[in-house]
């Protein structure tokens, strides 16, 4: 009865108009790299209100998952709304849940509509890695009282050490996590080169400055239209020639963990009776049903979907046979074997076109881009329940729970 309830439409379901995603590129590297976190967030705005058939003087609210962005994000997020052709009257706020922030918003703007607040609305994330990374945790000295506190102290344990700390406390091999890796390269890999990811995927026009031949600065324009992380050809046994990054005798390494990544995503969401009186019932793709999240320590911050899930999947009334497949975020090989092999879900049920390891972490649009790489699979596939699930620094899990139609 509990899964037939979540199948069966009602006129205050928050349903899914559009959800789209930039390409995920290269930190610093990659085609993104001269595009500003602007630039990606708009273009994902303006993608789902195309595709979504609302007029974009119709969203009421709009909130921005971002992690490393400076000040929150909050003007540049709401400039890139009003480039989107998202009107004044609108508003726009910024959340920051770690990883789980894109998720987060997409849920903020969704209990708003639930609660009646708005009739439509946006959510998403967006994360400029090239421009906004650095590896200090805090910007100043921490207070010594709280640091006296372990727990409280372990929120700044970096988190390649806090996925060596599940690979040991759990005792899971490099090798399962160099297997489990080149799996996700394999699946990114051909699901790229057979066209999946082409309907989720908004192309990002990129300007930049460039030296011509006679030495003058000359404007550039070009379209990044595929994510360019994916490596070809990856196996366990490649991996297994890689050297360390966090300790010298650890097994956590730039192949089996996720890449620095430019992208941006976006969610459109609206009330159902809303959507059908607008006549946009035909543009329905799924609906968003509860997205929870529960505490784990912060020095095992990886473990956090295997608890998450659950969760969620209690309140719902639901168990694992239920959902027709997961998209839990690959920050790190161990951290996601750990929970994929804890709550017993068969491997071939998660990421069914590669994760986190392959396609990139935009920590504060992973989130969205997860529900928008989710949706376009399940629909592809005839599927109808799926979750979304991320561990988040600090030390949590959050899920989400979602139905396509």
């Amino acid at each position: 009865m509990a899964l037939q309830d979540i199948l069966t439409p009602s006129p205050d379901d928050v349903v899914i108009l559009s959800a789209k995603r930039t390409p995920l590129c290269r930190a610093k590297k990659g085609g993104l790299k001269d595009s500003k976190f602007e630039d990606l967030l708009s273009t994902s705005l303006r993608a789902v209100l195309h595709e979504g058939g609302v007029p974009a003087d119709k969203v009421e609210e709009v909130c921005i998952g971002t992690v490393r962005t400076p000040r929150g994000g909050a003007s540049i997020s709401r400039m890139a709304a009003i480039h989107a052709g998202i009107t004044t009257k609108s508003t726009v706020s910024t959340v920051n849940r770690q990883c789980s922030s894109g998720l987060q918003a997409v849920w903020n703007v969704a209990l708003s509509i639930k609660n009646g607040d708005i009739d439509i609305g946006i959510g998403g994330g967006a994360e400029c890695m090239t421009m906004h990374y650095n590896t200090k945790v805090v910007e100043h000295d921490v207070s010594e009282d709280v640091m006296s506190t372990k727990a409280a102290a372990d929120c700044l344990i970096p988190m390649g050490i806090t996925n060596e700390n599940v690979a040991t406390l759990y005792s899971i091999p490099r090798s399962s996590q160099d297997a489990f890796a080149a799996s996700s390269y394999s699946k990114a890999e051909k699901a790229q080169r057979t066209g999946l990811f082409t309907e989720e995927i908004a192309p990002v026009l990129v300007r930049s400055n460039k030296k011509g031949e006679d030495g003058k600065v000359v404007r550039v324009e070009s379209k990044v239209e595929a994510d360019d992380g994916i490596r070809y050809g990856v196996t366990a046994e490649s991996l297994s020639t890689i050297k360390p990054a966090f300790k010298k005798d650890g097994s956590t390494h730039a192949g089996n963990a996720s890449q620095l990544t430019d992208g941006a995503a976006a969610v459109l969401l609206a009330r159902r009776s809303v959507a059908e009186a607008m006549g946009l019932g035909d543009r329905i793709k799924g609906k968003v049903v509860r997205v929870t999240g529960v505490g784990v320590p912060p020095h095992i911050m990886g473990v956090g979907p295997a608890f998450a899930i659950p969760k969620l999947l209690e309140k719902e009334g639901l168990g694992i046979g239920d959902v027709d497949f997961f998209e839990i975020n690959e920050a790190f090989a161990a951290q996601c074997l750990y929970c994929i092999d804890t709550l017993g879900i068969p491997h071939q049920k998660v990421n069914p076109n590669g994760g986190a390891i392959a396609l990139g972490h935009p920590l504060g649009a992973t989130g969205a881009r997860q529900i928008a790489t989710g949706l376009a699979h399940a629909r592809r596939e005839g599927n109808r329940v799926f979750v979304t699930s991320m561990c988040a620094g600090t030390g949590f899990g959050v899920a989400g729970l979602f139905v396509a139609e």
